[in-house]
């Protein structure tokens, strides 16, 4: 097991910046083997979905086309944290976002080049609110 905590998120205007920090403890980024890290949000009515994804290696991130192009993820290995920068904030990013790890070798190579699937996740975090609102 996984032990992911949240941070970052708030209430912030539109076009502005936050970045969300996960936390990993009882696992190490710098282990060997594949395993994935996934940033995913649900907002209210709708169904949870992946925003980014990144492997072992920063050369295999992922982006939802909802957030290409105005946000970042990445990984700091001497803190075990991997955080997601968001830029150009909308309404519509309005959600609760969930940190997620994915140890198992034959579906974590999924994630970071297709995108993640929640259903191969078997461990979260508890989520953090992030309101973009005037």
């Amino acid at each position: 097991q996984v032990q992911l905590v949240e941070s970052g998120g708030g209430l912030v205007l539109p076009g502005g910046s936050l970045t969300l920090s996960c936390a990993l403890s009882t696992f190490t980024l710098d282990e060997q083997g594949y395993y994935a890290i996934s940033w995913f949000r649900q907002a209210p009515g709708k169904e949870r979905e992946g925003v980014s994804c990144i492997g072992p290696t920063d050369g295999t991130i992922w982006y939802s086309d909802s957030v290409k192009g105005r946000s970042t993820l990445s990984r700091d290995n001497a803190k075990n944290t991997v955080s997601l920068e968001m830029h150009s904030l909308k309404t519509e990013d309005t959600a609760v976002y969930y940190c997620a790890a994915d140890l198992d070798t034959s579906t974590a190579v999924v994630g970071p080049r297709w995108g993640p699937r929640a259903y191969d996740y078997e461990n979260w975090g508890q989520g953090t609110q992030v309101t973009v609102s005037s």
